[in-house]
């Protein structure tokens, strides 16, 4: 199975200040047990971003346009499902942009703004 997971409606999305309960105990000069501290991991690991594909310019539209990702991925993971997605081979070109703004590097991982990720791609040159 891929790093993508079937499509879903978007969950509710933790409160941006809240953090576990491990998280909270090391801010508070503490240090973590090894039960603690694994699972802070499993947590984070747990944690998905809803990723959302809108085509610019003169990029085929998708059917679907939006997947569930774990944020620990890195964004080269949504660049090869996009592809696959597509159709497009490796040597096409494939313009990716975050919020109709910036470029990410493909070992950036996968954050979003309150679990969502907007992901323009276009087949030229569109922004900056």
């Amino acid at each position: 199975m891929s790093a993508f997971g079937s499509p879903a409606l978007p969950a509710a999305s933790p409160a941006l200040g809240s953090a576990p309960s491990a998280v909270a105990h090391t801010q508070q000069g503490g240090r973590l047990t090894p039960r603690e501290a694994l699972e802070a991991s499993k947590q984070k690991e747990a944690t998905k971003v809803v990723v959302r594909f809108k085509a610019t310019g003169n990029a085929p539209i998708m059917k679907q346009n939006f997947y569930k990702i774990s944020s620990s991925n890195q964004f080269r993971t949504v660049i090869a499902f996009l592809r696959k997605e597509l159709g497009w081979k490796p040597s096409d070109s494939l313009f990716l942009y975050i919020n109709s703004s910036f470029s990410p590097a493909p070992d950036d991982t996968c954050f979003g703004t309150e679990g969502h990720l907007i992901v323009n791609y276009s087949s030229t040159q569109a922004w900056g």
